[in-house]
């Protein structure tokens, strides 16, 4: 049977600032996953028009390699080939719908999470407008950024919305109790299932696929308010344009270490963009086939 939980995400935040501030903070955990041959790829990332269910919005393909960031036991199981999560994902504002697959296990393995943003404190009980079969089943989960705790592996004080204060803003350090009366105020449901249909295993892999998504789903949005004053002032077309060099630098970082393992080197150390001189001559945008609005085609070092 098919586990379904919904997860309930108050933020301090407009629907505005999340739409932005969710492609801003997508876009950094990725380079923060990225490296030693491991992370995100980015296939795709255009817009969409027309879909039956998620109207019209930016389609992404990503390709997720995750061999190190699996328990031991699933590493066991499967080839290294297979430890690869394809990931297509429709954003239509205020709803989005994310699909993962994996190419090894075919129809046997896939988990979806529809998500709809809304004004207010849960305010909707059936968000995503489930039909009745799947609302017995479905298990409501509210998480909040301030009091629910994460991985300790994965706490860093500057993601932590208790001590983090928004200068732009003057929201935060926040604390428990923190959305009695907040303005603005928002809600994140989350429909988050997985289905993994391979006999004597189904049980232990989507008990470990729901824990680890909570705890992802928690960080997330926990660096999504305390980026908040990176991206406040940042408009669709500058988020775009972050999301297309983080798109040069994650090929660049694991086109980097495909060619270190085939030397039988270690991979240089990943040096961002914006942290050093670019020069359009040399862009790597242009060795991975994109075109690069980071120099703005202008042929000089920025």
């Amino acid at each position: 049977m098919v586990n379904i939980k919904e997860y309930r995400i108050v933020m301090p935040l407009t629907l505005d600032e999340y739409e932005r501030g969710q492609l801003y903070t997508t876009a950094e955990y990725s380079k923060q996953e990225t490296g030693g041959g491991e992370g995100v790829e980015i296939l795709k990332n255009e817009p969409y028009t027309d879909h039956p269910e998620m109207g019209n919005g930016q389609y992404t393909y990503k390709i997720y390699r995750l061999a190190s960031k699996v328990p031991g036991w699933v590493r066991a199981l499967v080839p290294s080939t297979a430890l690869e999560l394809h990931e297509e994902a429709w954003n239509g504002f205020p709803r989005i719908r994310t699909v993962l697959t994996n190419k090894y296990l075919g129809d046997r393995f896939k988990i979806q999470l529809d998500s709809y943003h809304a004004e207010g404190i849960n305010t909707m009980d059936n968000a995503l407008h489930l039909p009745a079969d799947v609302l017995k089943k479905r298990e409501i989960v509210h998480l909040d950024i301030c009091t629910d705790k994460i991985d300790p592996k994965d706490y860093a004080a500057e993601h932590d919305p208790t001590k983090v204060k928004s200068v732009k803003t003057g929201r935060g350090p926040l604390a428990a109790g923190w959305a009695n009366g907040h303005d603005p105020i928002m809600t994140v449901y989350k429909v988050f299932s997985c289905e993994f249909r391979v006999p004597g295993l189904q049980d232990r892999v989507e008990n470990y696929v729901h824990k680890t998504n909570r705890n992802l789903i928690l960080i997330f949005h926990r660096k999504l308010f305390c980026y908040l004053d990176k991206y406040f002032h940042m408009t669709m077309d500058d988020i775009r344009a972050h999301e297309e060099r983080t798109q040069i630098e994650l090929a660049e970082s694991l086109r980097a270490a495909a060619e270190a393992k085939a030397a039988g080197t270690r991979a240089p150390r990943y040096v961002p963009l914006r942290e050093r001189k670019h020069a359009h001559a040399t862009c790597s945008a242009l060795r991975v086939g994109f075109h690069c609005r980071f120099c703005r085609g202008s042929g000089q070092d920025e």
